[in-house]
């Protein structure tokens, strides 16, 4: 394997060497121009698979649930904010993705080199306990497309994770994603199944672009369940997989509108799948006692087979199995990606087990824990789903802003920092994001929080979230105009240059210096950490009196 020149921070020498993708090959060192339309198309082939694979993988279980949800309960009237999500979907994954090609580290080692052992310790546990959990989210939503389909439990669940570990332990990066995309395919399973329930079209094409709140439903469920769908679409685990995932492909930053390309296909496809289950739901139980009955994606199953079909039934179920095995895979990569990015072991899926072995037994471990814990009679499956969205609410915002600034790190990211209207619009989403996790773990924490609790949290935290962005991006206009940095805005770096431009090796970098605008960034983070932690030791506690 060729090993990393000299001046770059790939850490893992597997990392690079020839793009080796599902759909073609790229050699490494290949910089010739890419003139014709049927020369573009075989590139973009050849880089297809980050962006489709994290974004499918975000339409798993745990998505199969908050979508049949709201459809289910408040028919199409939430369609709206699957539309709202686009360019915090866009922005986010495109910051992780631009952070892999650069740097070539991974997205939790850089959280340790930039800002310290404690944000990055807090980063790698908080993402390994979350991701531990989801990952029995997903087993759980295999059991239940089970039973619909009159398999045995027990050993679906089995042959799922036997066949989730062997995908990716061959050592043949390349059969993996081959894997990964016949998964991507068969996620659009859904299509048909919402063709045949045929919901009206007009009225999906009017709430997909006209916000509304469901008539008469609870304020307090309704804000709740808007914060899932938020929750369940941008998820933490996304920001470290595709970055890690766009460094074991090889990608490089020459590849980088490529793969911008491949993401905005990904979020159609995510689209596609939340819009044709929010929509198949609400047609499939409208005027039906379930309706406003929500139990689980199990249930919707029924549904369709007591409705519908039997055939549609078995389509959603093999959907759901889908679903849960990308997103098993996905999730517990990583994690795994993360830990051997923080402890400097190797990983890489071009890797053999025997040549990476701390690697894969993290990735082992979680998918075999995650099946063992379904097949155990008496384990509080509510108690872990609730403990995932505990968990999701503290770490999504501290994600976010390390994410936010990692992208202004010139030692890092150099030429390819965020621009001025990026950094506004991703500070902006950062303060929703920390806003509606303080609802959402809020809720979580205390059940019977009442509408009017949440109204004054979204009124007060919405004005010190536009205070906080607006005086962050006031100091920084300042900063610039002192500086001049607009002149050198002006003067953008020619393309063979950022072609050509990594980060250079960790320990050659600079230590961070923290402007004021990233200081107050990190106030807030402080702040809201300290709350988190108090709620969540706060019902840990309770849970383990009721539990006494």
């Amino acid at each position: 394997m060729t090993n990393p020149i000299k001046n770059e921070a790939v850490l893992d020498s597997a990392h690079v060497g020839d793009i080796r993708g599902a759909f073609g090959t790229i050699r490494h060192g290949d910089v010739a121009a890419r003139k014709g339309v049927w020369q573009r198309l075989r590139t973009l082939m050849a880089i297809l698979g980050p962006g489709l694979i994290v974004m499918v993988g975000d339409n798993d279980a745990g998505a199969f649930s908050t979508y049949s949800q709201a459809g289910q309960n408040y028919g199409t009237s939430l369609l709206w904010t699957l539309i709202l999500l686009i360019p915090v979907l866009y922005v986010n994954q495109e910051m992780v993705l631009r952070l892999g090609a650069v740097t070539g580290v991974g997205h939790a080692r850089l959280i340790l080199e930039r800002f310290g052992k404690f944000w990055g310790a807090f980063s790698a546990i908080d993402l390994f306990l979350l991701n531990a959990l989801t990952i029995v989210t997903e087993f759980i939503g295999i059991t239940l497309a089970l039973q619909y389909l009159g398999l045995p439990k027990e050993w679906g669940v089995v042959a799922s994770a036997v066949l989730v570990m062997a995908a990716a332990s061959t050592g043949d990066f390349r059969r993996f994603e081959r894997f990964s995309m016949i998964l991507v395919v068969f996620s659009l399973l859904l299509v048909p199944v919402f063709m045949m329930v045929h919901p009206p079209l007009a009225q999906i094409g009017h709430d997909l672009f006209v916000p509304g709140m469901p008539a008469g439903g609870k304020m307090s469920d309704v804000m709740l369940l808007i914060i899932g769908i938020v929750g369940t679409t941008v998820a933490p685990w996304q920001l470290f997989f595709q970055q890690s995932y766009v460094i074991d492909k090889r990608i490089t930053p020459r590849f980088i509108k490529y793969e911008r390309a491949d993401l905005w296909l990904g979020i159609v496809m995510v689209l596609i799948g939340a819009i044709a289950i929010i929509a198949m739901a609400a047609a499939l139980f409208a005027g039906k006692p379930e309706f406003g009955n929500f139990q689980d994606a199990g249930a919707v199953a029924a549904g369709l087979g007591k409705y519908h079909s039997h055939l549609a039934g078995v389509l959603f179920s093999v959907a759901l199995i889908d679903a849960s095995l990308i997103g098993a895979s996905a999730v517990s990569l990583s994690t795994a990606y993360a830990l051997a990015d923080v402890l400097n072991m190797k990983h890489s899926l071009h890797r053999k087990p025997t040549d990476a072995r701390a690697f894969y037994l993290v990735y082992f471990l979680l998918i075999a824990g995650a099946a063992a814990l379904v097949l155990i009679p008496g384990v509080p499956l509510g108690l872990l789903t609730n403990a995932v969205q505990t968990l999701a609410g503290v770490l999504l915002p501290s994600a976010s802003v390390f994410l936010l600034l990692l992208c202004n790190d010139k030692e890092v990211l150099g030429p390819w920092v965020n621009g001025r209207w990026t950094n506004l619009f991703t500070g902006a989403v950062a303060a929703v994001l920390v806003l509606l996790s303080v609802i959402l773990t809020a809720s979580v924490l205390w059940p019977d929080i009442s509408s009017q609790t949440i109204i004054n949290i979204l009124v007060g935290g919405g004005i010190v979230g536009g205070i906080v962005v607006i005086a962050a991006h006031t100091v920084k206009l300042r900063r610039d105009a002192e500086t001049g940095a607009d002149l050198a805005e002006e003067a953008k770096p020619t393309k063979l240059y950022l072609h050509n431009w990594r980060m250079p090796p960790l320990a050659q970098l600079k230590p961070m210096v923290l402007s004021r605008t990233n200081r107050l960034w990190m106030g807030v983070l402080r702040g809201y950490l300290v709350v988190a932690v108090i709620m969540v030791v706060y019902k840990v506690t309770e849970l383990a009196l009721l539990a006494h």
